[in-house]
């Protein structure tokens, strides 16, 4: 037994020379194993360590002898002959006539010169280019090897081609009733066109960026004699959403706790078109309210064009309603890009008894343009958007008893997340708008502060004709469903009517945690104005679920 494991157990060495000194050393500078458990797999390392050779400019490099010197050690001797540094690789007319446009070399000459060890990811470029235009199965190789001088070789580049090959069906499996109008425009697969399956690839990755879809596997593809058959894997995923969140502070007049919140419900592709249903409500502790409902209609009859209709409500306590409708008109440009144009209607209503110069009853009507990108990071699935950006401005008129105003307003909607490593991200945030006018209404001015701007201030508190919010955030990674946060907001408003210029403030710290019932949100923080300090009185706590189903 005890000979049998050593027998069993034991390995034989490898030392392989060169025809002289000199070349041993450019052998023993390429990395080979030594030892092996037998001598087959010791002659594949010497195989394989003559074609390094080869492609390190040794082409006539050859295996002159492998000796067995004892029990354990073989000894491989290679004849590596002269360097060759260039190869010049000539293209023969019927080449250049298919391929002009993938071949790099000079229109004075029918060929191109370059270095040996670049030979391969070379000839590796021109393949993928060739597959790229419809031929999956084409090959090409070097014939006609000669040597020029001692270190230059040439060789005439052949392609071997089959026919052109086109994409003539797709069929989807896993989710058999996905909406086919996002195959054709927002992944760009059609067929009847060159079959290209690098693009394919790209194209299906795009699945992970839609909320109602997710990629399975890689596609696969059928190849049968006269057609080609594209195999996608998709599943549905849960993308409706449940928001909501509620707040609490300590008034400081009547020293008791106050409470607000709101309700966000997002309906997604449940008639299987990728449509999108928005019911919004929100009430807070200044007695305002907040209804909205929209609905968005992607590739309307198999087109790039869709169509977004909304209704706004907005209530401020006893002194005016406004209600807002607007209808636009997208044009999804490709996964990432988007612009709409369209038209906003508003009419606002004075509640109190009497008309003033700063409260009227009015009407506005504004043509509107705006542009959309979004870049996500899908396998993330705390943080599944990386950038965000949407610009939208419009321009129109409102009316009233004093006259007709000619108006144009412009908002901007940005955030970005810089991630440090696996752990820590930087989250920046960047939210403004500003309208324009020689007069203004105060039931026309902007409404923000709160969680969802700048924090430790209450909901929709400040006022302004003109404003931004800076968010920042450092962000730690306890887990894959855990994170904690810090706060740092800064904000800057006008106040056209009172006159009013102010700096904001807002400091404190959050967390994030996936739940079975969704992502709950908790944010602690404090609000200040340039010239005023801290009170923890006046500190906010925020509460949100978002709840997928």
């Amino acid at each position: 037994m005890i000979f049998f494991n050593q027998s069993t157990g034991q390995s034989i060495n490898l030392k392989i020379l060169g025809e002289n000194d000199e070349k041993t050393s450019v052998i023993d500078s390429v990395n080979y194993s030594k030892q092996f458990k037998d001598y087959a797999s010791l002659r594949i390392q010497v195989e394989n360590l003559r074609r390094k050779l080869t492609k390190h400019g040794f082409i006539d490099t050859a295996i002159e002898s492998i000796k067995k010197q004892n029990d354990s050690l073989f000894e491989a001797k290679l004849i590596l002959g002269n360097k060759v540094n260039r190869i010049r690789i000539y293209f023969n007319s019927n080449i250049e006539e298919t391929y002009s446009n993938l071949l790099d070399y000079s229109a004075n000459k029918d060929y191109i010169e370059i270095a040996i060890f670049e030979l391969e990811s070379y000839l590796n470029i021109i393949n993928s280019k060739i597959i790229e235009q419809g031929d999956p199965f084409s090959s090409i190789q070097l014939v006609n090897l000669t040597k020029l001088e001692p270190d230059l070789i040439s060789a005439e580049l052949k392609v071997n081609s089959n026919e052109k090959r086109r994409l003539d069906n797709i069929i989807i499996k896993g989710y058999e009733n996905f909406p086919k109008s996002y195959l054709k425009h927002f992944l760009k697969l059609k067929t009847d066109k060159s079959f290209n399956i690098n693009a394919v690839k790209r194209k299906v990755n795009l699945l992970n960026d839609l909320r109602f879809a997710n990629k399975i596997k890689d596609p696969e593809v059928l190849f049968t004699q006269d057609s080609t058959t594209l195999y996608i894997y998709v599943e549905k995923t849960k993308t409706n959403n449940f928001d909501g969140f509620l707040g609490f502070g300590t008034n400081e007049d009547t020293n008791k706790i106050e409470f607000d919140g709101y309700l966000d419900l997002r309906l997604i592709n449940n008639l299987n078109y990728g449509e999108t249903l928005n019911l919004f409500y929100k009430s807070d502790e200044l007695d305002q309210q907040t209804f909205k409902v929209e609905t968005d209609l992607p590739y309307l009859f198999s087109t790039p064009i869709g169509l977004q209709v909304g209704l706004k409500i907005f209530r401020k306590d006893s002194t005016f309603l406004n209600t807002d409708q607007y209808a636009k008109i997208n044009y999804q440009i490709n996964a990432q890009h988007k612009i709409s144009i369209g038209i906003t209607s508003t009419n606002s209503t004075n509640l109190l008894e009497n008309d003033t110069n700063v409260l009227n009853n009015y009407t506005s009507s504004f043509f509107t343009v705006q542009y959309n990108y979004i870049k996500t990071q899908s396998l993330d699935p705390l943080f599944p958007v990386n950038f965000w950006f949407n610009f939208s401005s419009g321009y129109g008129n409102r009316d009233n008893n004093l006259g007709s105003q000619k108006q144009s307003f412009f908002t901007l909607d940005t955030y970005k997340i810089f991630n440090l490593n696996n752990k820590n991200s930087i989250y920046t945030r960047l939210n403004g708008a500003t309208v324009t006018s020689s007069n203004y209404l105060d039931n026309e001015l902007f409404r923000f502060g709160g969680i969802n701007s700048i924090r430790g201030f209450e909901e929709n508190s400040l006022v302004a004709n003109l404003y931004s919010v800076l968010n920042t955030e450092y962000r730690y990674r306890l887990s894959n469903t855990l994170y904690v946060h810090s706060v740092f907001d800064a904000a800057y408003f006008e106040n056209k009517i009172d006159d009013s210029k102010e700096k904001l403030f807002g400091f404190g710290f959050g967390l994030g945690l996936i739940t079975n019932a969704g992502l709950f949100r908790l944010n602690y923080s404090s609000g200040k104005t340039e010239n005023t300090s801290f009170k923890l009185s006046n500190s906010k706590v925020h509460l949100s679920l978002t709840a997928t189903f």
